[in-house]
């Protein structure tokens, strides 16, 4: 499972690097990060396990700036502020997601992350 999220006085994790890959082997559905080459079960289960770790710690981060900038755009004191509907819109969220998502930001934005112990505000 990914690591939580951790807390502004923690040093974050940094999961293994994702390796990016030329053009021409990303267009091969067959390809993916070079791990069907990997013919040793183990080393196939190591870098796998790098893999799924990095994408969990990235997933985990991007949702963490999402709620960011959503409650940004619904910040009262902003002239051009969205509401939730508007923010589920843009995000192809339901509204009450939505919500939930400017709660969690604000709550990035002070500082208050304590007790969360993933990046999902829900």
């Amino acid at each position: 499972m990914a690591e939580p999220t951790p807390r502004r006085n923690e040093p974050r994790l940094r999961p293994a690097p994702l390796i990016f890959e030329p053009v021409e082997a990303a267009t091969d559905p067959e390809h993916f990060f070079d791990l069907e080459s990997i013919e040793d079960p183990r080393a196939l289960l190591a870098r796998a396990t790098e893999l799924t770790q990095a994408f969990r710690a990235a997933a985990d981060r991007a949702v963490e700036f999402q709620a960011i900038a959503a409650a940004q755009l619904a910040d009262p004191r902003r002239f051009d502020r969205l509401t939730p509907a508007d923010i589920a819109e843009r995000a192809e969220w339901t509204e009450d997601y939505a919500k939930k998502m400017v709660e969690f930001g604000r709550d990035l934005m002070r500082g208050d992350s304590e007790g969360r112990t993933t990046a999902d505000p829900v």
